[in-house]
């Protein structure tokens, strides 16, 4: 088994949004049920649209699994538009033969993909590009990313995220990078912007309020943890192997998000080697069993484009969804006269949904690192050749299970 490969394809007003996965072992059990949990997870958020409204976002498994159970062949999933019945007319494959000017989008939205996608592909109208360029892309990783969410699961990793911050409001409450256990996540998940300082959470919907009224949107960054990580995965031996870059790269495949870092990231390019660096310490139980350990988490995981086995800790900053109540000026690009920005129906801040799509994109990329490092068509020959790899660091004292 080499690394997953995860292709989508679907309009954001088409008929459904539909997710190939390639890779995945024999074994994992997959149900509608489970990858639903977070389909339900990304849909809800203070600041969503009318869409969510509208979607219900059922996933059919077309592929790939039996009886609960992946079969180690391609797993294919589809996800119904239900907004499609709307807009059947204007977004058939079949050429109309119906005068559709009112379809036609001439005006492109600064901040989207609009301009710069009518310029690539020589289209005349922009709904050939927003469609595809919509965050609604993201409900078929959700999808692949609880797949591969199980699966991490089943080798003692866990997954979740928070929002740390939207517009000017910043959850200021102390974590401890290197205890999973000091953020509340029942709370994060009882928040309607996923934050788990309830005085901070105030202020947050506050400030979302106060966007809408004004015909404004509004951004954030929200951070992703993945505990109980093994040290080695990933690799500096070539660009293609680190995962700090592969982890922001996928972070940053997802629309609107224009900044990653991991740790103490940028804060560090400000401070001493001494204050950034984890020290490697000794310690020794009460059986005279000797092991290494950390006193802190500032690199947030990684060290050398590998995993350290520390949690990992990754932030992403969403810039303002480009769409807005009150547009900004824009071009007619039919008649090059100056007007407002297209308005679509969309969010006022969708950062705790990011949160979510964040988690799935992380999920992917490390589940596709541990099949490359300990392959295996099987689920059984995946955590064989992992136990193993787990019993050299032990025996070692690089690494103890119980650090998890």
């Amino acid at each position: 088994m080499g690394r997953l490969r995860v292709s989508t394809a679907g309009e954001s007003h088409g008929p459904a949004e539909v997710c190939i996965i390639e890779g995945l072992p024999a074994g994992i059990t997959v149900t509608t049920g489970g990858i639903r949990r977070d389909l339900e997870r990304r849909r809800r958020g203070y600041g969503r649209g009318g869409r969510m409204a509208i979607e219900t976002d059922s996933v059919r498994i077309l592929a790939g699994v039996r009886h609960a159970l992946t079969l180690g062949t391609p797993v294919a999933l589809l996800i119904e538009n239900r907004d499609h019945v709307s807009w059947r007319p204007a977004m058939q494959p079949e050429k109309p033969d119906f005068h559709h000017r009112w379809h036609v989008v001439t005006v492109p939205r600064p901040g989207h993909a609009d301009l710069s996608g009518m310029a690539k592909y020589d289209h005349r109208d922009a709904r050939n590009v927003l469609e595809r360029a919509s965050a609604r892309e993201t409900v078929t990783r959700v999808a692949a990313g609880a797949i591969a969410r199980e699966l991490l699961g089943v080798l003692g990793i866990t997954i979740a995220g928070r929002v740390v911050a939207v517009g000017g409001v910043a959850d200021c409450t102390a974590a401890d990078f290197l205890r999973p256990d000091s953020v509340n996540w029942q709370a994060v998940e009882e928040s309607p912007v996923g934050c788990a300082d309830g005085e901070a959470e105030e202020r947050m919907i506050a400030a979302v309020d106060a966007a809408r009224e004004n015909g404004e949107s509004l951004g954030g960054v929200f951070e992703i943890w993945a505990w109980g990580l093994v040290p080695g995965v990933g690799g500096y031996s070539t660009v293609e192997d680190r995962m700090d870059a592969r982890l922001m790269g996928a972070l940053g495949s997802i629309p609107a998000i224009k900044g990653v870092e991991v740790g103490l990231g940028f804060a560090a390019a400000g401070l001493p080697g001494s204050a950034v660096h984890d020290a490697i310490l000794r310690s020794e139980d009460l059986a005279g069993e000797v092991r290494l350990v950390r006193d802190s988490n500032q690199a947030g995981g990684l060290e050398g484009g590998m995993t350290n086995g520390n949690p990992l800790i990754l932030r992403a900053a969403m810039k303002p969804i480009p769409t807005l109540a009150r547009p900004l000026p824009s071009v007619d690009v039919a008649t090059m006269a100056a007007v407002s920005a297209h308005k679509e129906r969309s969010d006022v801040m969708a950062v705790p949904a990011a949160r979510v799509v964040g988690e799935a994109v992380v999920a992917l990329e490390l589940a596709s690192a541990y099949l490359e490092k300990f392959g295996g068509d099987s689920l059984d020959d995946l955590k064989a050749s992992l136990t193993a790899y787990e019993d050299r660091l032990e025996k070692r004292g690089l690494w103890c299970r119980f650090s998890r």
